[in-house]
C-alpha cells in the first residue's frame, strides 16, 4: 500500500496496543478521505490538503479534541514518512490545529468513595468472598496508588513489594515507576493473594504471573474493571475518576505538584495541572457554600 500505515502504527514500539489500534483508525480515515480526494500517495498531500481536512472534520461536527487528537495522529505521519522517504516535506510542519477543551475532570464525592472502599455491598449485589477479595484489591490500587486501569491489568505478582509498601508500575511508552501503596491496599493486597488468587489463576502463562485474573481465570481487562466499578458504584462511574479523584485529594491536602506528577507518571506537567483547576474549584464551591459572606 502506498501508504505504509501497517508499517508505521508498527513503528509506535512505545504506545500499548489500545493506542496503536486509535492511530490506525485515525491513520485509516485520513487515508480514505485523501484517496476520496484524489490524493493517492503520501507525496500528493500538501499544506492545503491537511488544513482541508481539518475543516472536513470540523464539518463533520467531530468535537474539537478529537479533531486534535487526529491531527495529531496525521502530524506523526508524515513525520515519520519523511524520515522514511514516503515524502520530501513534511506537509503537517508548522501546522497550527485546533486544542481539545481542557474539561475538568470528574471527582468523586466523599461518600461515593466510601461507598466503593468501605461499605457493604446492598443485597443482590454480594459477590462470592474470591472476587469480593479481589476487586477491593483493584479499587484501593486505583484511589489508593492512583494507577492507570491499564497499569493495574498489567501488573503480575512480582511488581508487588508489601513488606515496604510500594508497587512498581509500567505506564505509558513502557516508563517504570514506583508508586507507594497505601495501608488499605496493603491489607486488601495480602487477602487477595495469600487466600484467593490461587482458587481462580489457570495454568496459563500468562494468568499465572498476573496479579489479577477475571472469573475465567485469565488476566484481568478494562472490560472487567469497569464491570466492577458497575456493580460496586451507586452511580456510573468510569474507573478513571478513582485516578482523578487520587490526585486532586493529594493536592487538596498540600502535595508538591512535582510529586503529583510523578505518582501519576505524566511525563509533562501541564497535563497534572488540570488538577490545581480542580483543587481550586473545589474550594470555591467550599467557600460559597459554608462563608456566610460567600
Amino acid at each position: 500500500m502506498a501508504w505504509e500505515g501497517e508499517t508505521f502504527v508498527a513503528s509506535l514500539t512505545a504506545l500499548n496496543d489500545a493506542s496503536r489500534a486509535v492511530y490506525t483508525r485515525d491513520l485509516a480515515a485520513f487515508c480514505e478521505w485523501a484517496e476520496g480526494n484524489g490524493l493517492a500517495q503520501p507525496s500528493d498531500v500538501d499544506r492545503r490538503g491537511v488544513r482541508r481536512y481539518l475543516a472536513y472534520l470540523d464539518s463533520q461536527r467531530f468535537a474539537r479534541r478529537t479533531i486534535a487528537r487526529k491531527a495529531s495522529v496525521v502530524r506523526r505521519y508524515f513525520d515519520w514518512a519523511r524520515r522514511r522517504g514516503l515524502v520530501e516535506r513534511d506537509p503537517t510542519h508548522g501546522l497550527s490545529t485546533p486544542r481539545g477543551e481542557a474539561r475538568l475532570p470528574r471527582i468523586l464525592r466523599d461518600d461515593e468513595i466510601t461507598i466503593l472502599l468501605d461499605e457493604p455491598l446492598p443485597r443482590g449485589l454480594v459477590g462470592d468472598e474470591v472476587m469480593r477479595a479481589r476487586d477491593d484489591a483493584v479499587l484501593e490500587l486505583l484511589y489508593g496508588s492512583g494507577l492507570r486501569v491499564s497499569e493495574v491489568c498489567s501488573l503480575g505478582v512480582g511488581d508487588l513489594d508489601l513488606a515496604r509498601e510500594r508497587v512498581t508500575v509500567w505506564g505509558k511508552g513502557g516508563k517504570q515507576r514506583t508508586v507507594p501503596l497505601s495501608a488499605p491496599a496493603c491489607a486488601a493486597l495480602a487477602r487477595w493473594i495469600e487466600s484467593h488468587r490461587a482458587t481462580v489463576v489457570t495454568r496459563d502463562p500468562d494468568a499465572s504471573r498476573a496479579l489479577f485474573c477475571n472469573s475465567r481465570g485469565v488476566r484481568l481487562t478494562p472490560r472487567d474493571i469497569r464491570r466492577i466499578l458497575d456493580r460496586r458504584s451507586m452511580s456510573p462511574t468510569h474507573p478513571h475518576a478513582l485516578r482523578h479523584t487520587f490526585a486532586t485529594h493529594l493536592l487538596d491536602g498540600g502535595a508538591d505538584l512535582r510529586a503529583v506528577q510523578e505518582l501519576l507518571g505524566h511525563a509533562d506537567l501541564s497535563t497534572t495541572q488540570i488538577y490545581t483547576h480542580v483543587s481550586k474549584e473545589r474550594l470555591q464551591r467550599v467557600h460559597r457554600a459554608t462563608h456566610p459572606r460567600a
